[in-house]
């Protein structure tokens, strides 16, 4: 059942949810998901996958894909964020998610407060949407998964940053291995700290 059926108007029957991972972390692209549940065949436990552990993250998200109408994960690249911006890079991954989709939707559901301009799809918004909305939460768990994936596989690239464990964001370890090796390909040159770092060594 929909937990939330009061907020939206009835004639939408195809939702989609979409969230994204990434927007904060100094390297690495920015993901986005976006999932249409069947309310046939629900999921038990979706919410915010920033709630859970590792592993359910992953069981969950081999259950959405088996079990979700459609489904679609997609990414903006760290060029596209250092041209673009962050918050439109995630935008654009979100517009990428739902237009990959393999069903259309009648109408989609975004975590945070603001529509892709891109979107051509009627759509609301939804603040906490990852804890209230379970296709929302859903889009959160395979983009999360996906992006720390990704992260693992850039670290055998890069295995000095240590992208396995931090996942690209700017932790102490992060920030120390930056000072030690410099700037690789993966980091996101608009951010404050590989711009500053680039600047010092430059």
């Amino acid at each position: 059942m929909r937990e939330n059926l009061s907020l939206f108007d009835e004639q939408y029957t195809i939702i989609a949810g979409v969230d994204e991972a990434g927007r904060g972390p100094l390297a690495g692209d920015v993901y986005a998901a976006a999932v249409i549940l069947d309310e046939k065949n629900p999921i038990l436990g979706l919410t915010d996958s920033k709630k859970l552990t590792e592993k359910k993250r992953d069981a969950l998200a081999k259950t959405i894909k088996e079990k979700a109408l459609a489904w679609c994960i997609a990414s903006a690249s760290v060029e596209e964020i250092d041209t673009l911006n962050i918050l439109q890079a995630t935008m654009l991954a979100m517009t990428r998610a739902v237009e990959g989709l393999s069903i259309k939707a009648d109408l989609v559901l975004i975590d945070g407060n603001r529509i892709p301009r891109q979107l051509l799809y009627p759509a609301k918004v939804i603040v906490k949407g990852d804890l209230l909305e379970p296709a929302i939460s859903a889009a959160s768990i395979l983009a999360k998964t996906a992006r720390d994936a990704a992260l693992v596989t850039l670290h055998e690239q890069y295995p000095q940053y240590a992208f396995d464990q931090h996942k690209g964001y700017g932790t102490a370890l992060h920030l120390a291995r930056l000072e030690e090796f410099g700037v690789c390909p993966a980091h996101r040159k608009s951010f404050a700290p590989v711009k500053k770092l680039i600047h010092n060594q430059g």
